[in-house]
Formats: C-alpha cells, sequence, structure tokens
C-alpha cells in the first residue's frame, strides 16, 4: 500500500506511482540514477527526459525528481499520465440519488463505468470525481460501457464495504429491459439457466454445455414494437459478464445495436451512432446502513436514441 499521494488528482485521477526496489541480489544496483532506474522502469511511450525537464516526476515530500539524482533503494516516484484525448460521450449523466453516502446515476450508453484502456476520462467514475469533488467516490457494480441506465456508487472508502457486500450476497433487485427481436415460437416467461464462460482477451463470452449452472436470468414480454420487435423485461438471478446479451442470443433473439452477439461487429471506437437497445432500468436494495427500502428507476426509454451533447 503506497503512502498519500504528494500530488493532487487531475481530471478525477489519482497519481500514478512506482517505487524502486527493496534490495539487489547483485553488490551494487544496475543504476547510478533515478532518471536510469526510471528509464528501465517504464514503458517506452512515457517520456522520462521530458517529464524530468518539466519536474512531473516527485518524491514522496513533493519535490521533484531531478535527472542527475542519486538512485535511492525503496523510494516512490508520483507523476500523472499522459491521456490521449477522448471524443466526449453524448448523452447526460444523471444523478438521481444522493446522499453522504451513496449517488445513483443514469448513464448513457457509451460512457465506461471506470477508468479503463481508451476510456479514461470519458468514464462515469473519472468524470463525477472531477465534477463533485469526490476523489474516492467508486462504483458498486459495473455495467458495460454500451449498456445503458442505473449504477450504483460510494461517496467514500468508508461506505464502500457495507454496500458491496449488498452485491456479493445477491441482495440487490436489478431489472433490465431490452428491445429485441419478436418470436412467436418461443414461450414467456421462460427462465434460461446456463454455464457462461469468458476467456480473457476475447471479445465474446460462451455457453459451455453441460456444466454447472452460474448463469440465470428470468425474461418475460413487457411489449410489443412494430412488426418484428419487443420489449423484454430481463431479471438476472446472477451477474456473469455479458449475461443478459448472451441469453437472448441464444435464444434467437439478439438485442437490437449489439456489436458482439451473435458476430462480433467492428466499430470505431468514437462511433456513438447505434445504442446497445439494453437498459438498467430498476435498482432495488434494503440499505445496510439505515435498513430503508431504496428504489431507484431510470427516466431512459426504449427505443435508445443518440442522445445530444
Amino acid at each position: 500500500m503506497p503512502p498519500r499521494s504528494p500530488l493532487p488528482a487531475r481530471h478525477g485521477l489519482s497519481a500514478a506511482w512506482v517505487r524502486t526496489p527493496d534490495r539487489h541480489s547483485l553488490p551494487l544496483p544496475p543504476w547510478d540514477t533515478m532518471a536510469a532506474w526510471l528509464r528501465d522502469k517504464l514503458p517506452a511511450h512515457v517520456d522520462v527526459a521530458a517529464f524530468l525537464t518539466s519536474d512531473r516526476f516527485v518524491y514522496g515530500d513533493g519535490r521533484p525528481v531531478l535527472a542527475e539524482d542519486p538512485y535511492l533503494p525503496n523510494t516512490f516516484v508520483w507523476f500523472h499520465r499522459d491521456l490521449r484525448f477522448e471524443e466526449p460521450v453524448p448523452g447526460s449523466l444523471d444523478i438521481v440519488h444522493r446522499d453522504e453516502r451513496i449517488i445513483v446515476v443514469d448513464k448513457p450508453p457509451f460512457l465506461s463505468t471506470i477508468p479503463r484502456g481508451q476510456h479514461v476520462t470519458q468514464s462515469v467514475v473519472v468524470r463525477l470525481r472531477d465534477s463533485l469533488g469526490l476523489p474516492e467516490l467508486s462504483t458498486l457494480h459495473r455495467l458495460d460501457r454500451i449498456t445503458s441506465g442505473l449504477l450504483l456508487l460510494a461517496v467514500s472508502r468508508e461506505w464502500r464495504g457495507p454496500y458491496q457486500v449488498m452485491f456479493e450476497h445477491g441482495t440487490v433487485s436489478k431489472t433490465y429491459r431490452a428491445l429485441a427481436p419478436w418470436r412467436a415460437d418461443l414461450s414467456f416467461p421462460m427462465t434460461v439457466r446456463n454455464h457462461i464462460q469468458k476467456t480473457r482477451g476475447e471479445w465474446q463470452a460462451f455457453v459451455v454445455p453441460g456444466a454447472p449452472v452460474n448463469a440465470e436470468t428470468l425474461i418475460e414480454v413487457e411489449s410489443r414494437v412494430g412488426d418484428g420487435l419487443a420489449v423484454y423485461r430481463l431479471t438476472p438471478r446472477t451477474g456473469r459478464t455479458h449475461q443478459l446479451r448472451l441469453h437472448l442470443n441464444g435464444l434467437g433473439i439478439p438485442i437490437e445495436g449489439d456489436p458482439l452477439y451473435p458476430v462480433v461487429r467492428e466499430t470505431d471506437i468514437d462511433d456513438f451512432s447505434r445504442p446497445l437497445q439494453l437498459l438498467a432500468s430498476e435498482l432495488a436494495f434494503t440499505d445496510p446502513i439505515d435498513e430503508t427500502s431504496r428504489s431507484f428507476v431510470s427516466a431512459r426509454e426504449l427505443p435508445l436514441l443518440t442522445e445530444g451533447p
């Protein structure tokens, strides 16, 4: 666990840190200076020389790391990474509820839940940490980047544990709605149970026939839309990766706008023109702190359209 950062958050993101080793197997460390160690330690895309020149590396007491500083073992160095420009995700990130412990937001499609990969500033956590001045704000569960709807966050570390336990124990009631093809030969309500697995680095999850059930979804028809579509009410009793998308696809009714099921469809990272028609529409639970009943409903409706800025 690193000590407290000497650098303030930037764009809602804490500073990154690296630490020199405690000891070396050789009699002398292989670096004469901190600069030499930083060049060895950090990836090639970090311009160590430029960072040193502009005092972007600092020690724990806030002093800048200088190019000529001798190497020191067991020493923390802090810095802010360069971020790529991210096209602003259209649509509003609406606060449905806020108190001293939790925040519930209604997120648009294409906005990542957490900073990850190429989506950093365009994420719920970073946007809200920055706009609300809450550096410890964190999500208690996640939605896929292309899924819209309700997301629960803890205001600070103090409250994360009690609310996280709700999701671990499955005591949070979550309801989704999806727009997908209508099939007259299917009978609803229907419960789909199977074993879902996802391999790291692969886009699609898959069903493992005969394996113990780890994914369960109740599927109901809520309304017909036009000639060939329907709005389905989905109540997941588990929370596997891509569970709802995979369960509907397995019935031959893939969710409208899905870029992964039934086949992977290549899309530009900044293409916001075709939202996935999946909405996390309701969230309910008994508050673990004061035992009050909490219930929230998304203001969004299907079909989801590309929203303005």
